[in-house]
């Protein structure tokens, strides 16, 4: 069968589609993969055939983030958080037809279209304009439900989301219509999101069923539509996996710091940060400074910085994880069994925080109000032996990352092949 595989944003976004997309093709599929312009050599070192789709993400993120910063920092500034919404939304709307016109030449013969969560109602337009079955993939519950805004009271939580999605529609609608024409399609009245699950879609939930107890429960009268797989990571090994591996095993566990593709505003005071820390702790520290141009930056011998490393590998040998709160990282600090910290900058970031401190395997702070002082008392916390008793409890409720790539495939597989019967 021929797949083809679209999603945007940053690698996190991309990976767990691009790691079902390799087992569909080593199972012997044809699978095409359409992601951002800088991610494509990533796709490709993968084995996978990628086209680039869009423009490069960074404007759109970056807008994305200021937004969110400025909700978190000062929500009551109500004029600069409208501006920043529209700002945030302009650059997704001027990509709307250039994404639309890639998928269309691309999706021409296909038998599925598998999506991410990022303008995967661009997807869904395609998919139904060639009348073919659609996957989507989902790192955390986003329809509306009663668990994920553990936070609020449980009656309101359920119709806060479903709010959230009818103001997300009023702001998309003109542009998806706009799609819709240019297709020949009816123009579309209910949320997008409801039209994906009407048209009997697949969503599958890429995390695990353990860490919202009682979703299932609530999703049950859907027979099947949004079933759970856990995690969906694809921990391919680096260049400095070794290096790191002998770092590590010279002296004390250390703790992990990493922040995914997320910039920090200054490399400096982020190490020094962590190195105060870590010192008044007596505590190692290993920093992944992906988003961090630590080049220039001095730090003592039980401080180590790598531009890349595989979390896979270098978790398990560590005390406890300092993270973004991306899908894929809580996912594996989960599955190594240590507690983590949570410094979020974005809101599913911040989500995964809350949940993380539910579930009393971390702790979670926004990455703007974060102090030396608040990080101290924060590691203290998450090294707490009640926290990481909690956490290697709570790795014997992970799926086995083997199991849930293999669980996806199969349901993708299954999917287009009922859809080719039908």
């Amino acid at each position: 069968m021929k797949f083809l595989v679209a999603c945007y944003g940053t690698r996190g976004d991309v990976e767990p589609c691009a790691t079902v997309g390799r087992e569909l093709m080593h199972r012997g599929h044809e699978v095409h993969m359409a992601v951002p312009p800088n991610l494509v050599g990533f796709v490709e070192s993968a084995g996978l055939n990628a086209t680039a789709l869009g423009p490069d993400p960074r404007e759109m993120l970056d807008a994305h983030w200021a937004f969110y910063r400025t909700c978190f920092r000062t929500p009551w500034r109500i004029r600069e958080v409208s501006r920043l919404s529209r700002e945030a939304w302009e650059p997704k709307a001027r990509a709307w037809e250039e994404l639309s016109r890639t998928l269309t030449s691309l999706a021409k013969g296909v038998d599925l279209l598998f999506t991410g969560l990022v303008f995967e109602e661009v997807a869904g337009n395609v998919a139904e304009y060639y009348d073919i079955p659609l996957a989507t993939l989902h790192y955390f519950p986003i329809r509306p439900n009663g668990e994920l805004l553990s936070f609020l009271p449980a009656r309101f939580r359920r119709s806060t989301m479903l709010a959230h999605e009818r103001m997300i529609w009023r702001g998309a609608k003109e542009v998806v219509n706009a799609q819709r024409r240019a297709l020949g399609l009816p123009e579309a009245v209910l949320p997008y999101t409801r039209q994906i699950t009407e048209r009997g879609s697949l969503e599958i939930q890429a995390y695990e069923e353990a860490c919202f107890p009682g979703l299932a429960e609530e999703w049950a009268d859907l027979d099947g539509q949004r079933p759970f797989v856990g995690a969906l990571t694809m921990n391919q090994p680096t260049d400095t996996d070794q290096e790191v591996a002998s770092w590590i095993g010279a002296g004390r566990p250390p703790i992990f710091f990493g922040f995914g593709s997320v910039p920090v505003e200054s490399a400096a005071d982020t190490l020094a940060m962590i190195t105060a820390a870590c010192t008044q702790l007596g505590e190692r520290a290993l920093i992944c400074a992906a988003g961090i141009d630590a080049s220039r930056v001095a730090h003592p011998d039980d401080v180590k910085v790598v531009g890349a490393t595989s979390y896979a590998a270098a978790f398990p040998a560590c005390r406890a994880v300092v993270h973004h709160g991306g899908a894929g990282t809580t996912a594996l600090a989960l599955r190594a069994g240590i507690p983590q910290l949570i410094l979020s900058t974005d809101l599913d970031q911040t989500l995964w925080g809350v949940r993380i401190k539910r579930l009393k395997v971390g702790s979670k702070r926004r990455f703007s109000t974060t102090t030396s002082g608040s990080l101290l008392a924060d590691l203290r916390a998450v090294l707490d032996p009640r926290c990481v008793s909690r956490a290697r409890e709570m790795a014997a409720q992970m799926t086995d990352p083997t199991e849930s790539i293999s669980a996806a495939a199969d349901l993708v597989e299954k999917f287009a092949r009922l859809d080719s019967v039908c």
